[in-house]
């Protein structure tokens, strides 16, 4: 291990740096961001060129440029929206500066005659070439800035959290890094030719003006790739001894004495498909025993997962033991509760709902009803705060367990932990995105593997078509003659960028317009930005068909069960990854009714779009979806290691770096303890709760 230097200090928490408050604390957290290390880790979306001036005469339109020059002229231009016009010139020619949002002290900043350098995108405007609100600063005659001598990075940020201030903590919590004031042992020592720990995190957030932009921005880079490699090696780490603390402990065996799932599967109108009935069978054989079960249970969208953790909850319950089921989002953890509350209410068991929005005495309430041992809970990351006590959990079911972090599933099973005897509750945790099998080996390591590989029989295959955005009346056309057959229909509009403000108003807009062209027909919104309240009633009544056409973001995604919704247009569809896409498709053909999912994308399109909508076309098997998905997925997809389902990474990508996945085993095996130690703590957090000893 590097030795350090004795100037050395430990990394700080982040509340523990200078003019870092509470309030800001909690905007770096949303950012995964709790001290220095994490800001050390926080990779740039992107880059600009600062490191030098550009003459004004060699800009070009749809290009980001750097200028400098003396104000000529400023003026006010009143028309259909007031702008503020301040001319720059240089030696060589001049540009228009226009800022549409504008006040007082920038207007003496621009006053006639002072010396200005901006930075921002170049365009072709009414009086020439132009900037569109740029960076400016004043330069003083004698006492110009110098220029740096690397690309000035762009991280992801958060609202209350500026670009200025992020960049500038960063920037300096890697110089401490870098000049040995911050301990940063690099333990794997350079491995596989690759740059050492401190040489991998200055070219990532301080390169130079020759680095090669696109391999560092799509993570082939081979400082991204060292990265990559640590936090690869962290998670393999981690897992490991997850595993060897958990073959030295126990779980409660559980025997259904009530018969609570024969009893269940008898009240329903159908009977379970083989793939079911196979997977009851390996979970329940799983819960009776006393090796804690730990079970990934795959199954494609419609398959019937909930019904097989359904078998699973009674079998816990019947043995008298309580039972957890934790959802990522609050519409999919009370689509949860309704068909929970439909098969168990019969079985005289009322579940316990808690999510955030439950509150006051409802939240009271819930807590005493958990701490006396109500057999079934239904819930969101809720259940696993500070102040729920269970009396007798001995199952947790997690759905979608992607969307949670390591130490959040570690704080739910801890619920149902006993420390003196080392019984641990048994885990079963979903997912409706097949996962290929290469992937799911590093991805779930450690949990054994069911698949749901049968649908349901009367379920129709969904047909899809790939239109053209241009054709939109077609489409509109085609929904007033499903809806006026007496069918449902789904709109969904996808990000437009990270933006929930944006992405909501696209869906407000576009909700409006069908509104405008479909009036026979009652129009429903829902989007990410609503109350909770007002989702679950708008959801409600389009489950009542009152609501005819529902226009929705992706919060639709999962969740969501009309069978009486046929027809789902998807616009925009080009910007969404095979898994997301083939999500959202899963909606429809729930029903009897023949169903079909409109692809509408915007032309033109790139060439892994393009075969991303072919794949939708051709096929509607999730798991052929996800090869092809890990065959074709670029790096840097604005929905990165969301849309394949995977752990949520800081740097590596599980898709792009498999290759980097098989050098993993090797490279730890001769680390010693507190080398190990050293990166579960830099890339997971508190190493104590992955301990093996």
């Amino acid at each position: 291990m590097t030795s350090k230097p004795d100037h050395t200090s430990a990394a700080r928490r982040i509340d523990e740096l200078n003019g870092v408050g509470p309030a800001l604390a909690s905007k770096f957290k949303a950012l995964g961001i709790t001290g220095e290390t994490g800001l050390l880790l926080h990779r740039p979306l992107r880059y600009e060129d600062r490191t030098q001036i550009i003459p004004i005469n060699r800009v070009r339109p749809a290009a980001t440029a750097q200028v400098q020059g003396r104000v000529t002229h400023q003026e006010i231009r009143k028309g259909r929206r007031r702008s503020l016009l301040v001319v720059l010139e240089d030696d060589h020619g001049q540009l228009v500066l226009r800022f549409f949002n504008f006040y007082p002290s920038q207007r003496r900043q621009f006053a006639v005659g002072n010396r200005l350098r901006c930075f921002g995108e170049v365009r072709f405007g009414p009086e020439g070439f132009e900037m569109a609100h740029p960076q400016c600063r004043i330069v003083r005659e004698g006492a110009e800035p110098p220029l740096p001598d690397h690309l000035s990075p762009v991280y992801p940020t958060t609202a209350g959290l500026g670009q200025q201030r992020l960049a500038a903590m960063v920037l300096d919590t890697v110089q401490r890094a870098l000049d040995g004031r911050m301990a940063l042992d690099d333990v794997l020592d350079a491995p596989l030719d690759l740059p050492d720990l401190r040489s991998a995190l200055a070219i990532i957030h301080r390169p130079g003006p020759q680095t090669d932009l696109d391999a560092l921005i799509e993570g082939e880079h081979p400082a991204v790739q060292r990265l990559a490699l640590e936090e690869l090696a962290a998670h393999h780490l981690a897992l490991a001894r997850l595993n060897r603390a958990r073959a030295r402990q126990h779980a409660e065996a559980l025997e259904d004495d009530r018969g609570l799932v024969d009893r269940m599967l008898a009240a329903f109108p159908f009977e379970p498909t083989g793939a079911q009935q196979r997977v009851m069978g390996e979970i329940g054989g799983d819960l009776a025993g006393t090796r804690p079960m730990r079970r990934l249970l795959q199954g494609d969208v419609g398959s019937g997962k909930t019904l097989v953790a359904a078998a699973a909850a009674a079998q816990a319950i019947g043995a008298g033991a309580q039972v957890a089921i934790i959802a990522p989002t609050e519409i999919l953890a009370e689509q949860h509760l309704r068909n929970f509350r439909e098969w168990f209410e019969p079985l005289g068991i009322e579940p316990v709902w808690l999510a955030g929005k439950v509150t006051g005495k409802k939240r009271s309430k819930a807590l005493q009803q958990l701490a006396a041992g109500a057999p079934l809970a239904i819930g969101t990351h809720a259940l696993f705060q500070e102040g729920v006590e269970f009396d007798r959990l001995r199952l947790v079911i997690v759905d979608e367990q992607h969307r949670f972090g390591v130490d959040q599933r570690l704080a739910l099973a801890a619920k149902g932990s006993d420390n003196d005897t080392q019984r641990i509750p048994h885990q079963l945790v979903m997912t409706a995105t097949p996962i290929p099998r290469t992937l799911a080996m590093t991805a779930y390591a450690g949990l054994e593997v069911s698949v749901i590989d049968e649908l349901p029989p009367g379920r129709k295959p969904v047909t899809t078509a790939v239109i053209d955005g241009e054709r939109r009346p077609e489409v509109i056309e085609r929904i007033r003659v499903a809806l006026a057959d007496g069918r449902q229909a789904y709109w969904v509009c996808p990000l437009i960028e990270e933006s929930d403000v944006l992405e909501a108003e696209a869906a407000e807009t576009t909700a409006a317009e069908l509104e405008r062209q479909l009036p026979d027909f009652r129009v429903g919104l829902v989007h990410g930005r609503m109350k909770a309240a007002g989702k679950q009633a708008t959801m409600d009544a389009f489950k009542a068909g009152e609501i005819r056409l529902l226009v929705a973001t992706t919060v639709i995604e999962v969740g969501v069960d009309v069978p009486n919704a046929s027809l789902m247009i998807i616009e925009n569809a080009e910007r969404l990854g095979l898994s997301q896409l083939h999500q959202l498709r899963g909606r429809v053909g729930r029903g009897s009714d023949k169903s079909a999912c409109l692809l509408m994308y915007k032309a033109p399109v790139g060439e892994l779009a393009r075969a991303r909508l072919k794949v939708m076309r051709e096929t509607t098997d999730g798991f052929r979806i996800a090869e092809r998905d890990l065959e074709l997925r670029g790096p840097g997809e604005v929905l990165g290691t969301r849309q394949t389902g995977m752990l949520r990474f800081r740097i590596a990508d599980l898709a792009r770096d498999t290759e980097l996945v098989s050098q993993v085993p090797p490279l730890v095996k001769n680390l010693t303890h507190a080398q190990a130690d050293v990166l579960i703590e830099r890339w997971i957090g508190d190493a104590s709760q992955f301990a093996d000893v």
